[in-house]
Formats: C-alpha cells, sequence, structure tokens
C-alpha cells in the first residue's frame, strides 16, 4: 500500500517540501488536509475560465459555472447516497450547517421542557448550538458519557434518549479519541423515541464510505477542507420531507421565490437555504475532491489508514511516560491520536515535534467538556490522512522519543 501512497504524494505539492531543515511529516490532517493538484487546478480552472455567477445569467460563462456547480450538488448526493439533490445544501463548513439546523428545526420545533441529547465527546461545533438552543427554549441539553475506553457508551444513550428527546446530535467520528460512534443504532433509538438525529461527519466523510440512507441520519453536516476541496465550502445533508417545512436560515438573493412591497415567498429546496452568492468555486473544487477519492476508492482510504494506526498505536503506546487517549485497540481507532507526554504541555510538545518536522496540533480541540471529563485541560494530537506513510509514523515516534530525551522525562 506504501508504493501507492508514494504515488499518491507527487500529487500533493505542500508536502515535498522541508520544515525547519527536516522532512515535512504533516500529521495535523484532522484540522485540515493538504490539496492534491487536481484540485488546484479545478479551482484555477473555474477562475481562469468559468468565472460567473450562477443561476441568474443565460450568457455561456454563466451557464457553464452553473452546470460546475450543480454538478458538484449531485457528485455531493451520489457520494453520501442521498435519495436526491435537493438534499444537499452549500453550505460555509460543517459548523455552519450544524447552526443551520438549531437555527431552523430547533427554533421551529423545541419547546419548554423538551430534551436535547449530545455526547461528552462533541466537538464545540455540535455542542454550543445545542447548549444556546436549549437555553433559548428553557430545553434540557443531557450527555451521553463515554465507557472507559473511550467509546460511546450506548447503555447509557439508551437511559438518555426519551420520549421527550426532540433532537439527538452526535459526532460520527470524534476528532479527540479517535472513536467511530453507532450513528445508526444511535438514529434508530432516536426514531423509536419520535427524535431526529443530526450527524457531525468532519471526521468521518474524508476516510470511510458514508451512506446517509443507510444510516438513516434526518441531517448530516460535514466540511470540505478536510476531504481536499477549498476551504470555505461545505455540505449539510437533510431528509426533504424535514427541508421542506424547515424556514430559510438567511435571507437576501437567490433563496426567493417572489418579494413584494410587504411579503416574499421562498424557493423549493435546497435554494431556500442558500442565500446570496454563494462559494462557488469552493463547491467546484469539492466536486474535484469527490472524483479524486472516488478514483482511490473510500474502501482503499479507510485500509490505508488502519493500516497506519494498527502499526504506529501500539508503538506509542509503548513509549513511557507517553498517555494515549481514546481506545487502546487499533481495531477501534480511526486515524485520530491524542496524547500527552508527562510533564509537559502539549503546547510545548508540538513545537519540539515541529522542530523535528513533524506537524501535529496542540490544545483543547474545540472539545473543552471533553477534556474535563479526560481530566487535563489540552493533548498533542497526531491525525493521519491516507497520503501519509510508515516513514512519517517512524518521524513522529523518532521525535517523541528525542523530545522525552531533550526535556529529560522518564526513560526512553
Amino acid at each position: 500500500m506504501d508504493n501507492n501512497t508514494n504515488n499518491y504524494l507527487a500529487d500533493f505539492p505542500a508536502l515535498d517540501q522541508q520544515v525547519n531543515d527536516e522532512r515535512l511529516a504533516y500529521l495535523d490532517n484532522a484540522a485540515t488536509v493538504q490539496r492534491p493538484r487536481q484540485v488546484i487546478k479545478a479551482l484555477t480552472d473555474f477562475y481562469e475560465q468559468d468565472n460567473a455567477n450562477v443561476h441568474r445569467g443565460v450568457h455561456t460563462l454563466a451557464e457553464r459555472a452553473t452546470k460546475d456547480y450543480e454538478e458538484a450538488r449531485k457528485k455531493v448526493q451520489q457520494f453520501i447516497n442521498a435519495q436526491s439533490s435537493d438534499e444537499i445544501i452549500f453550505t460555509k463548513g460543517c459548523t455552519d450547517g450544524l447552526n443551520l439546523v438549531a437555527s431552523t428545526y430547533g427554533e421551529q420545533n423545541i419547546q419548554s421542557g423538551d430534551e436535547i441529547v449530545i455526547s461528552i465527546m462533541e466537538h464545540h461545533s455540535n455542542l454550543i448550538p445545542w447548549q444556546q438552543l436549549a437555553k433559548r427554549k428553557n430545553a434540557i441539553l443531557k450527555y451521553i458519557e463515554l465507557t472507559p475506553d473511550g467509546e460511546l457508551d450506548l447503555t447509557d444513550a439508551k437511559n438518555k434518549i426519551t420520549d421527550k428527546t426532540k433532537i439527538v446530535a452526535v459526532t460520527h467520528a470524534s476528532n479527540v479519541l479517535g472513536t467511530v460512534t453507532p450513528l445508526k443504532e444511535l438514529a434508530a433509538i432516536a426514531h423509536q423515541h419520535g427524535a431526529i438525529i443530526v450527524g457531525d461527519g468532519a471526521q468521518a466523510v474524508p476516510h470511510m464510505a458514508i451512506d446517509v440512507t443507510d444510516l438513516d441520519v434526518d441531517f448530516y453536516a460535514f466540511s470540505g477542507h478536510k476531504m481536499m476541496s477549498p476551504m470555505g465550502i461545505g455540505v449539510l445533508y437533510g431528509k426533504a420531507s424535514l427541508l421542506r417545512e424547515m424556514p430559510p436560515y438567511q435571507f437576501g438573493g437567490e433563496m426567493i421565490n417572489d418579494v413584494h412591497r410587504d411579503q416574499s415567498t421562498w424557493a423549493d429546496i435546497p435554494f431556500k437555504f442558500e442565500a446570496g452568492t454563494q462559494n462557488i468555486a469552493g463547491a467546484v473544487g469539492l466536486g474535484a475532491a469527490i472524483d479524486y477519492l472516488n478514483n482511490i476508492g473510500m474502501d482503499n482510504v479507510q485500509k490505508k489508514e488502519q493500516e497506519l494506526v494498527d502499526y504506529v498505536l501500539p508503538q506509542l503506546i509503548a513509549i513511557p511516560d507517553v498517555q494515549v487517549y481514546g481506545p487502546q485497540s487499533p481495531a477501534k481507532h480511526t486515524g485520530v491520536i491524542a496524547f500527552n507526554i508527562n510533564g509537559l504541555h502539549p503546547h510545548d510538545v508540538a513545537t519540539a515535534l515541529d522542530m523535528d518536522g513533524v506537524a501535529v496540533r496542540a490544545g483543547h480541540h474545540c472539545a473543552q467538556p471533553l477534556m474535563e471529563d479526560l481530566g487535563v485541560t489540552a493533548t498533542a494530537r497526531a491525525s493521519f490522512y491516507f497520503y501519509n506513510t510508515k516513514n512519517d509514523a517512524d518521524q513522529l515516534i523518532k521525535a517523541i522519543k528525542e523530545t522525552k530525551e531533550f526535556f529529560n522525562i522518564g526513560t526512553i
């Protein structure tokens, strides 16, 4: 598999560089991934040849831009197996999509005393919108806890989701613990109680095959930049029956049907949720990223990342004075690995690793309630993508050992 990865590496110009006179090992993929030349070219071609606004013009460039934009929507639909392209709304990103649901469906359907259920491992993007909705509506926000090894506690979920629950919002894959949640089972539980379920797919869609129809989620949001598209583009999937009943999120051009002095009517879905000029080039780039991933095959993407986790996680766990969070079994772990070195602040760890050319993230990873649950303020986090290699993993392990030695932490 590494031979294939070497072929992919040629497509990613940002990976072919040195940092601090060391070979770059880019392991910050949970924050954002690098872009292949094919996506960069699609973006350049759009601006050089097809740059125009969509849906409004009848001239050639406008028609080409509209065609590219709507073809990207269809690619997204097929990529996640939605029933219709009408169920695909382009957003600024995953955060924007989750806020859209909270500010429309949530405002419309949550009443005083209703329950909203999320998990303790949520990214702030899938926590604060529901927290604030609960405050506005005098609703009750409940948290599903974790098992001792960092997986979502399905038994606790069954206890927390009741007939009073109206919304369940859960990450599909944790951006800290590397845990994949049983989203399909959670959807079934939510629906048994008459609730809808919202999936945060930011850390799932780039890494595994997603079928929203099979999952039976009501809404599912994700970002493009974590799957090689330009920044500033994302997707919200929603079941058409729900989207049609929801009020618009923003008002202005493009999302209207008729406007008069004292009243307006809205366009059909998905357009009533896409006010103003959208990130057209971003959508085109997202379509190109999907083409690239389809060419590899999502099963191959997941297989490659699993091989890397199988290789690096046991080595990391075996280093004395290194604490790894989340499942300790590679089979239960995505390419996101959070860790700490005893006695060192994660920011110092990340700075030291950077001196060895290894790019990782340090901080609370927009998951402060989870950090509190883990009993830490922050962690370092290495995160892998399909273009990473065992050389990157070796460089990470070597840099951690050298960091421990430099700071005289325990034994190597």
